[in-house]
């Protein structure tokens, strides 16, 4: 049997008349940048995160720095985030021209440690960007305590929780704004790139509106200096639709986390948290964006078996930023930031996704077992 991590054409193959008929209706119309399918889609996912104000960008990393911008975060300043995300996250602080200051993890969820945050905020500290790593979502109550406490804005990275919950709320509205990625892999994905700007503040959505679409307030007047990053017809047309799927595939993924977990439960790997019951109407959930086991010993041996098996299987992700050339000039080294140091050498990530077979399921659980019967 060959499972690959991911396969979309899955997806297409089940929609297929539904998307075809979409993207139809959308070249009929003859509109393809900033028109009604967008304005319906940001309404849409506005209500279903139960925020004011939703804004289409290009793509996931365009949204945090825009959002930075909007914030009038820049030059000589500092955002507070972690290395054990991807580079994008990163690289929109970088291309704001605010500096990435890194700490550490928690190491039962992988997500950032609130309890290390104050110790690095100073006079340049204007921001926190908690990333909900994997679609688990960070413990929010905390961060936002401290960030009021020091007057800290809060951006949260949202680019695999699309649907998590915190205590009962859609992980997006707690800070003061918040960025999505529509990335095809996500689980709200687009066909293609795609990103969302989120926040209850009207005066910092028109920012970002402007700074979305070279700041112009109407046709060729420009107020402010912006950038060209929207969300293209097709995508968000797309998007519209997948968006009345999401908390079904969610639930699904979510399902699929609890086989694995019942299946490996007896192995040495160290699973994920649940945290739910699914049959109940939960608070706190992640919506499993991967399912990732830890592997004390012998990771890259269970990789190539698995390989070897079938079995297509990630690591997300294998160098923290930190430790990456292109960020050497952050000063970080080896040592820095141990639990993510620690964790980066045990993670894999095993295929989960919404159209994923109950035999392919088993196949895995079967595979893994046998490795280390």
């Amino acid at each position: 049997m060959k499972i690959p991590f991911g396969d979309l054409s899955r997806q297409y193959k089940k929609y297929k008349q539904e998307f075809d008929s979409i993207i139809t209706s959308v070249f009929e119309k003859g509109s393809f940048i900033l028109g009604e399918n967008l304005s319906d889609f940001e309404n849409n996912f506005a209500a279903y995160l139960g925020i004011k104000n939703a804004i289409g960008v290009a793509n996931g990393t365009e949204a945090i720095f825009l959002a930075l911008k909007a914030l009038d975060i820049g030059e000589g300043d500092e955002v507070i985030t972690v290395a054990n995300t991807a580079v994008p996250t990163i690289s929109a602080i970088d291309s704001s021209g605010a500096k990435p200051v890194f700490i550490d993890i928690l190491e039962n969820s992988y997500n950032m440690n609130p309890a290390l945050i104050e110790d690095k905020i100073n006079h340049k500290t204007k921001a926190i960007i908690p990333v909900h790593l994997y679609g688990s979502p960070c413990e929010m109550d905390s961060i936002m305590q401290i960030a009021n406490k020091h007057g800290l804005k809060v951006i949260e990275d949202c680019a695999q929780a699309h649907g998590a919950k915190y205590k009962g709320k859609k992980v997006g509205t707690f800070g003061d704004i918040a960025a999505f990625s529509f990335y095809p892999s996500k689980n709200l994905g687009a066909n293609g790139d795609g990103g969302m700007v989120v926040t209850d503040d009207n005066e910092l959505a028109e920012k970002v509106r402007l700074l979305r679409n070279y700041g112009f307030k109407d046709r060729y007047n420009s107020i402010l200096r912006g950038y060209n990053s929207r969300l293209d017809e097709i995508q968000a047309a797309l998007l519209n639709f997948k968006l009345t799927k999401l908390d079904e595939w969610n639930m699904t993924r979510i399902k699929i986390a609890q086989k694995y977990i019942n299946g490996l439960k007896d192995t040495p790997l160290i699973l994920p948290q649940l945290n739910l019951n699914i049959n109940n109407n939960f608070d706190n959930f992640s919506v499993f964006h991967l399912f990732v086991v830890r592997c004390k010993e012998q990771r890259s041996k269970l990789i190539g078996y698995l390989l070897k098996e079938g079995i297509t299987v990630l690591i997300h992700y294998p160098i923290p930023v930190h430790l990456q050339p292109a960020y050497n000039f952050l000063g970080y080294s080896s040592g820095d930031l141990p639990i993510t140091e620690k964790l980066s050498q045990e993670i894999l990530s095993i295929p989960i996704y919404p159209e994923l077979e109950d035999k392919e399921i088993d196949y895995i659980i079967d595979k893994v077992r046998k490795f280390y019967s």
